[in-house]
């Protein structure tokens, strides 16, 4: 029996959230239950909300420095015991968001018109980071690395954009796989991005490496890592996240861009609280959690195999990571942009509940359902869209 109630349900509506709040800015019905952006319906670590609450108590909110006070060894400390990595807190930089971080190291290390090679489906805050600043995505197939050399070796590709592990496919990159990624950058001259904010949801008998592993070895020029503990232990609306850059000269140059440029000369000082308390005391709460996010997707892969009321024909396992099940229907004929838009149809305007559509991602025919939420929503979300695809296939 886990000391931590993740059954209890938490109604978030009327407290801003994107995901119950703002439902009508992706889909055209209001009060749909909402299995989409990917944040958690739990509540934050006892251990987080204790420190949050001990620091509002001080009654002081002045100017905040990310360098002074435990937080940048209590990463170190995180990533010694929970990865095995060692990583240097004087290689860290801070900064609003993770893809606050990936904008800046866009506009250092790419120009307008340059190429940036993605794993397809790709995230979409990926999508409009890389295309808003006027850069030109370069998708390859998850597994694919012919197309991934392909794409690497033209001359305009400058940058290789990691998402480890993978979103929205939850797939965790295997020790070989990022070696050859980086063997690849090195030949053909791309820096390396590698975004790792769903490291801590990695799955049991998975392990997470992380990129500043695979730079220590020997392998890469020119890298990035850049997380948060905000997905893990759900708190994203506290904003901060963090990042090791391997060039001291390049890390300089960040840390200017954001103090002078982005303004960043104080950090917000409940992040810098919130992560400490996880890093140094979450670790219990992290563990129940992934315990029950792997029930919830074993429910999504029991109630899909079912040879009866289920889709037993996609085959469908959990991914290697994270709470979002990305499941293929195409094998239901669900296989183009208007087969999606039906099952849209079906979902939103008669089971009443939004699931992401794969288009979202590159991939018309798939979806990503959001299970970092009670036992019981799971399962609704993942019966209406049996329901949904079953009356496409009939």
């Amino acid at each position: 029996m886990s000391a931590f109630d993740f059954d209890r349900e938490i109604d978030r509506r009327g407290t801003w959230s994107i995901q119950w709040d703002g439902i009508t800015d992706r889909f055209p019905v209001p009060d749909l239950l909402p299995f989409t952006i990917s944040d958690m319906d739990f509540a934050s670590p006892p251990a987080v909300l204790d420190a949050l609450c001990d620091r509002v108590g001080h009654g002081v909110f002045g100017y905040t420095d990310w360098r002074l006070g435990e937080f940048r060894e209590s990463i170190r400390d995180w990533y010694a015991t929970r990865h095995g990595a060692a990583v240097d807190p004087e290689a860290m930089v801070y900064a609003p968001s993770v893809l606050s971080q990936l904008s800046q190291l866009l506009q250092m290390w790419t120009e307008p018109g340059d190429g940036v090679v993605v794993h397809t489906p790709t995230y979409d805050g990926f999508r409009k980071a890389v295309t808003g600043l006027g850069r030109e995505l370069r998708g390859v197939p998850v597994g694919d690395p012919e197309a991934l050399e392909r794409e690497l070796a033209r001359p305009d590709s400058r940058m290789l954009l990691l998402c480890s592990p993978h979103n929205p496919t939850g797939r965790v990159w295997t020790e070989e796989e990022l070696t050859g990624f980086a063997r690849l950058a090195e030949r053909y001259g791309a820096a390396v991005v590698s975004d790792e904010i769903h490291a801590d949801l990695t799955s049991a008998g998975h392990r997470h490496l992380p990129w500043t592993e695979v730079a220590e070895a020997g392998a890469g020029r020119r890298w990035a890592l850049i997380t948060s503990g905000t997905k893990a232990f759900n708190f994203p609306a506290l904003s901060g996240s963090y990042g090791f850059i391997g060039d001291p000269a390049d890390r300089a140059a960040f840390v200017q861009r954001m103090e002078t440029g982005q303004g960043l000369a104080s950090p917000a000082v409940l992040s810098l609280t919130a992560h400490i308390a996880a890093y140094r005391h979450g670790a219990p709460w992290l563990d129940a959690l992934r315990g029950y996010v792997a029930g919830n997707l074993e429910l999504v892969r029991g109630r899909l195999a079912d040879e009866k009321d289920g889709l037993p024909e996609l085959g469908w396992t959990p991914p290697q990571a994270g709470y979002l099940a990305w499941i293929d229907l195409r094998p239901l004929g669900i296989d183009s942009p208007e087969r999606e838009a039906a099952l849209q149809e079906e979902l939103v305007f008669r089971e009443k509940v939004a699931i992401m559509p794969g288009g979202t991602y590159g991939n018309p025919g798939c979806v990503r359902l959001n299970v970092g939420c009670t036992r019981a929503k799971a399962e609704r979300g993942v019966d209406a869209l049996i329901r949904a695809a079953q009356r496409l296939r009939d």
